[in-house]
């Protein structure tokens, strides 16, 4: 290791600390720092006190001012609501059908509805209604239950296949294969059948067999034609719309164990002001009748 150099007059004190010969020195911080660290930590201390600040074992030291952002939260949404509490009243009170015709309220309602839906909804329609595989699209006139404003209020206000409302839309499929209903060259029949409705079948060569499977299976739900019972909940065959999926792989796969879409019961988790700007909202966005 190279010998320190010689320490000169003026210089100060070290630190003891030696590289490669070099020394370093024991500078004092400058007062300016120093002052600006004394003061973050008396205010850290002072914030520390007024403020919430320190998690306990449920929850938070309160401050001696007691500020909470869940307050100022709750403050806003209480403001808001009484702000609108009366055109909520008029929502709620008027005929659903007539809402259209007014436009302030179905601004409103259309304006509110939105918000609701990309809270509450988005999750499983996506964030413009276009919906995904098993979740149905919104933008389209392909309604399960029906699509006028009536039909999707009540849809939404009491679910589908739910055990939260004894009012739920309720339609149930037979699992024609697994519950050993059907052979699967019946199956295999039925579903080419259905996809010659509104297609060209896998196999050609099957459809006639099927229609026959279809006529004494399906028939009494999905009407002779295959358009579909929406008082039952069960869809059009025909117009080559697919909830999840219209291949012969996703055919089989339905007809072989059924489907069992469930949707909630909005009644008991928004009023019903948002159930109708919600309805409102998904009416206006191009499939409602």
């Amino acid at each position: 290791m190279t010998k320190p150099s010689k320490k000169q007059e003026g210089d100060p004190n070290t630190t003891g600390h030696v590289w490669d010969g070099i020394e370093e020195f024991d500078n004092p911080m400058p007062r300016w720092w120093l002052y600006t660290l004394y003061a973050c930590i008396i205010w850290a201390v002072l914030y520390s006190i007024a403020y919430p600040a320190w998690p306990m074992v449920n929850k938070a030291t309160a401050g001696v001012l007691g500020w909470s952002t869940r307050a100022d939260v709750a403050n806003e949404i209480a403001a808001a609501e009484e702000a609108n509490a009366a055109i909520n009243t008029e929502l709620e009170t008027v005929e659903l059908a007539s809402i259209a015709g007014n436009p302030e309220l179905n601004g409103y309602a259309t304006s509110a509805g939105s918000a609701v839906f990309k809270t509450w909804c988005a999750q499983c329609h996506g964030s413009g209604a276009a919906g995904f595989k098993g979740y149905p699209n919104l933008l389209d006139d392909n309604w399960l239950w029906g699509g006028d404003i009536e039909a999707i209020h009540t849809t939404i206000t009491h679910g589908i296949r739910n055990e939260d409302s004894d009012d739920a839309r309720y339609s149930e499929m037979p699992a024609f294969g697994r519950d050993e209903l059907l052979e699967d060259e019946e199956i295999d029949q039925v579903v080419n059948y259905v996809m010659s409705l509104s297609g060209e079948p896998m196999d050609a060569s099957k459809v006639a067999a099927g229609t026959e499977v279809f006529a004494d299976n399906c028939a009494s739900c999905h009407a002779e034609d295959g358009t579909g019972d929406r008082e039952q909940g069960a869809p059009n065959l025909t117009d080559a719309i697919w909830l999840y999926g219209g291949d012969h792989e996703t055919l089989t796969e339905t007809v072989y164990n059924a489907r069992y879409g469930v949707m909630p019961a909005w009644n008991t988790r928004l009023t019903e002001a948002q159930i109708r700007a919600v309805s409102i909202y998904v009416h206006q966005l191009g499939g409602g009748e």
